[in-house]
This record gives structure tokens, C-alpha cells and sequence, in this order.
């Protein structure tokens, strides 16, 4: 293990919806717990066992530690496992803290040109790392995201990086679907009161086809459902956004034209595969961070997350450090 002194942390959607509803699903709220779960910070002292880190490195932290090696850590998909240590998912606590220790093994060290803001945001960048390789995205791929938020932005980023041909993005705010065009969607759709099939048509007509992969971040029942009318027979739709428990869609019209229907569960083995996109300036995450504020200002930056403003808040958990 290794005590860190924590540095940026990002809120997620999930870290308001459980300081809001005290639950998601299944995982139940019942005593204090800290939330936060994308970040980074700077070890200041190591376990005896830890060869890799010494005190002094910056690292970004991935929240996910498997306590068991069982069948799912031997395939390489540890993500999966059910006895997972996940931060600010109850009943563990989460980063958002002055100091924290964690597994060695999921620290990873930042190389000097990047910084600790685009260390914190591989966590979501990593949703969407995730999501494209089990999408399949590949070059010259057509694809359709579902939602401009936080989650929808990583996707474009990831998807153009693979070698998405076109992207085109839905959403309900014009100044997100702004910032998805900043980051490289090539179309944008705002959504008003169209049916789902509407959509789906707009989709095809804006990329000339209809696209071999839809990317849905939203968990929403309409977008779901356009998803499935959206993707190309034979293509993929990839389930990111989490919505209600039963959700009604059609699932015929999906089942006859061969479209595979795929979950993802956060992410596996992205860390590695981040920095050296961030190190090697492939991909650019800074325009996703719009506010600032420090560890005493919290409740605010919650506030700001619950609120839509912006895209990603982040917190700054270290008062000696003078950087933006």
C-alpha cells in the first residue's frame, strides 16, 4: 500500500447521486462514507512491498482494487469481480480527502508532462476507453453518442482517437453539445420533443448512414430506444448511461437485425493506456475541466455538479499548492 497526499479530485454524477439519494441500485448508503473517486496525488510514504513508487511521485489512482484473485482477475477482466474494493461505493470510502492510502498496484506514475487535473480525469477518460473497445471502434467508424455530458464528451475524444470516421452527438443543452464540438464531434443533434425514431433518422441523414456503433450515456428509456433504431443492422450498441432498473425497448426490431446490445462496468486495465495518451499529447481531456474550487469549498462544487453547469468540477485537495 501507499499514503498519498491527495491532490485534484473530480465529481461524478454518481458522487451527487449518492450524497442526494443515499443509494444506486443496489449499492445502499448506510453509514458516513467519502465520496470522490476520480483522482490523483503525490506519495508521501510506501509499504515495505512497494518497489514501483517511492515518496515524491505523482499517480493517478484507479478506484477499482479486486480483493480476491478469482476467475474474473485471471481472465483479465477484474472489473467483473463481486468482491471488488471500489472507492465511494458503499460501503468503501472514497478519495476525496487530504490524505488516503491505497492498493501500490493501482497507483500509477504521472510522467512530468502531465498534470495532476489530467490524472484525475482518467478516471472517466477510462469509461471511454472501455466503452469504444467493447464498441468495437475502429477506423473509419460511424458512430452515434448518446448524451453530451461528462461521459458522452470522453467518448467523442476516444472514439475520433481510434479512428472514428464521424461522430454526431445528441443532447438536451445547446452549450454542451458546444463543448462536444470543441473536443471533435463532427455533428451535433439537440434534442426537443422528437420520438426516438425521429432522432435516429436525424442521426442517419446527418452522418449519411445509419452508424455501425451508438455509444449511450445516458440511461434515459427514449434514448435507449433511439439508440436501438439508430445503429446499422448488424452493428453495436454499447449501454453506458444507468437508468432505471426495467427499461422497455425494442427489442425485436434489435434481434432481427443482429444488433448486439453490450453493458459495460466502469473499466479494466485503461490506466496504462491513458498516460501514455495523455503523456504523448494524442489526447487532450483539459477543455472537460470548467470548474475549480478548493477541498473547504465541497458542499459549492457539489452544488455546481447538481446544478448541469459546466462539465467537470474539480477539487483541489492540497492548500500548498499554488497551481491552477
Amino acid at each position: 500500500e501507499v499514503l498519498l497526499r491527495m491532490h485534484s479530485v473530480g465529481i461524478c454524477g454518481s458522487d451527487v447521486h449518492y450524497w442526494q439519494h443515499g443509494r444506486i441500485g443496489d449499492f445502499v448508503v448506510k453509514d458516513p462514507m467519502v465520496l470522490g473517486h476520480e483522482a490523483s496525488g503525490t506519495v508521501i510514504k510506501v509499504g515495505s512491498g512497494v518497489t514501483h513508487l517511492k515518496p515524491g511521485d505523482r499517480v493517478a489512482i484507479e478506484p477499482g482494487v479486486p480483493r480476491e484473485m478469482d476467475e474474473f482477475c485471471k481472465t483479465g477482466r477484474y472489473n467483473l469481480s463481486p468482491t471488488i474494493f471500489f472507492c465511494a461505493t458503499p460501503p468503501d470510502d472514497g478519495n476525496l480527502c487530504r490524505y488516503y492510502k491505497h492498493s501500490a498496484s493501482y497507483c500509477y506514475k504521472l510522467p512530468d508532462n502531465v498534470t495532476f487535473e489530467e490524472g484525475a480525469l482518467i478516471e472517466p477518460l477510462s469509461v471511454g476507453i472501455h466503452a469504444c473497445k467493447r464498441a468495437g471502434v475502429t477506423l473509419g467508424s460511424k458512430v452515434f453518442v448518446s448524451g453530451s455530458g461528462p461521459i458522452g464528451l470522453v467518448n467523442v475524444l476516444v472514439a475520433k482517437m481510434m479512428g472514428a470516421a464521424a461522430v454526431v452527438i445528441t443532447d438536451l443543452s445547446a452549450a454542451r453539445l458546444q463543448k462536444a464540438k470543441e473536443v471533435g464531434a463532427d455533428f451535433t443533434i439537440q434534442v426537443k420533443d422528437e420520438t426516438p425514431q425521429e432522432v435516429a433518422s436525424k442521426v442517419e441523414t446527418l452522418l449519411g448512414c445509419m452508424p455501425e456503433i451508438t455509444v449511450e450515456c445516458t440511461g434515459v428509456q427514449a434514448c435507449i430506444q433511439a439508440g436501438i433504431y439508430a445503429t446499422r443492422s448488424g452493428g453495436t450498441l454499447v449501454l453506458v448511461g444507468l437508468g432505471p432498473e426495467m427499461v422497455t425497448v425494442p427489442i425485436v426490431n434489435a434481434a432481427v437485425r443482429e444488433v448486439d446490445i453490450r453493458g459495460i462496468f466502469r473499466y479494466c486495465n485503461t490506466w496504462p493506456v491513458a498516460i501514455a495518451l495523455l503523456a504523448s499529447k494524442r489526447i487532450n481531456v483539459k477543455p472537460l475541466v470548467t470548474h475549480r474550487f478548493p477541498l473547504e469549498k465541497a458542499l459549492e462544487a457539489f452544488e455546481t455538479t447538481k446544478r448541469g453547469e459546466g462539465v467537470k468540477v474539480m477539487l483541489k485537495c492540497d492548500p500548498t499548492d499554488q497551481n491552477p
